[in-house]
C-alpha cells in the first residue's frame, strides 16, 4: 500500500476518534476514541516519513523512533486512564 493510503485511512482514524471524544458520554468509549485518535495521528506521522524516504530522502529513524515512543506512552497512558475510571465507578457504587 502507498504512503497515500496510510495518510488516509490515519486521517479516517482521526475522524473517527473525535467524533467518538464529542458524542460519547461513557468514559471507557472515550478513553477507545482517544485511543484511535491517537493512533491515527501515529499512522498519519508514519505516512509523511514514509513518503519522505520515498522521494529519495535518506531514510530517517527518528520518525520511527518517536511513534513507538508514542506507542508505549499512550498504552501506559490509558492503563492508568482505565484504573482511574474503574476506581471512580468503584467509589460511587459505596453508600
Amino acid at each position: 500500500m502507498t504512503a497515500t493510503v496510510f495518510g488516509l485511512l490515519g486521517a479516517a482514524l482521526v475522524g473517527i476518534g473525535l467524533f467518538g471524544l464529542l458524542a460519547r458520554p461513557e468514559p471507557l468509549l472515550r478513553i477507545l476514541a482517544f485511543n484511535l485518535l491517537g493512533g491515527g495521528v501515529f499512522l498519519v506521522f508514519g505516512a509523511v516519513a514514509r513518503r519522505g524516504a520515498a522521494a529519495g530522502l535518506a531514510a530517517d529513524p527518528v520518525p520511527q523512533a518517536i511513534v513507538l515512543t508514542g506507542i508505549v506512552v499512550a498504552f501506559a497512558a490509558t492503563t492508568l486512564a482505565v484504573a482511574l475510571v474503574l476506581r471512580l465507578a468503584e467509589a460511587e457504587d459505596r453508600p
